[in-house]
């Protein structure tokens, strides 16, 4: 069983001074540059800018995912760029949930199986009761006997959102969760990620390109060359696009 610490801070994620260089010399490329942000607990916030803005680079850093160049990010109290290896995959099972665009399900399991992949993995059982919540909330109940290739496109990633929830991450983050979808899977996606942040107070840090995606969030923000340009507080989709124009996306 896990022991968690309970937090004293009301952020669930930070960067302070997040710097990521790859390469060196003439040819290194500066994907974050002294990055400072926070994201707070029970908030929806989104990452939007131009290509090789430093969007992914700054979600798979907060993620540990990636390891910064110099700087600092932290989950919760935890400074995370400060752990091995073997610590850092600890906290990546134990307390971040992930959602790509590709939806990563086995696809010799179940829905169910999928979902409960990460729990099984550790060891641990999941909460039946909160499992039974999430099941409900994805729409996906009569589903769960059938396999990856026997479900639509939202259906997989309503799956892999679930997998991710299961185990109520302190953060969940998403690079492009709604890519593969066509519009009517994408708003149902964004919809439930919304409700798991207002319902469950979940905490979500998305990285997207799609400024009605973006209209979901509490907060966007934008960066440009590997800095944070500016954000928006409570968007809509027109603001969001007026940004991403000014910005040259």
């Amino acid at each position: 069983m896990t022991t968690t610490i309970p937090p004293t801070t009301t952020l669930a994620a930070r960067a302070v001074a997040a710097s990521k260089i790859y390469g060196s010399g003439d040819t290194a490329v500066r994907a974050l540059d002294e990055i400072e942000v926070d994201f707070a607990r029970a908030q929806y916030t989104a990452i939007m800018g131009p290509s090789g803005s430093g969007k992914s680079t700054l979600l798979h850093c907060v993620a540990g995912l990636d390891r910064l160049t110099s700087g600092q990010v932290f989950l919760g109290d935890l400074e995370i760029s400060a752990l091995s290896e073997k610590e850092l995959t600890k906290v990546r099972r134990d307390r971040i949930g992930f959602v790509f665009q590709t939806y990563n399900l086995i696809p010799t399991l179940t829905a169910l199986e999928n979902i409960t992949l990460p729990s099984a993995l550790a060891g641990r059982s999941p909460d039946k009761q909160w499992l039974d919540e999430v099941i409900t909330t994805v729409r996906l109940r009569d589903r769960l006997d059938h396999r990856p290739s026997e479900l639509s496109g939202g259906q997989q990633q309503r799956v892999a959102v679930a997998r991710a929830l299961v185990s109520r991450p302190e953060v969940l983050v998403a690079d492009e969760p709604t890519g593969n979808l066509d519009s009517r899977a994408s708003a149902e996606m964004l919809t439930f990620m919304r409700d798991a942040v207002t319902k469950f107070d979940q905490t979500i840090v998305m990285v997207t390109h799609d400024p009605n995606a973006a209209s979901y969030a509490d907060r966007v923000v934008f960066l440009a060359d590997g800095r944070i340009v500016d954000e928006l507080r409570d968007p809509n989709a027109d603001a969001i696009l007026d940004k991403v124009r000014k910005l040259g996306d």
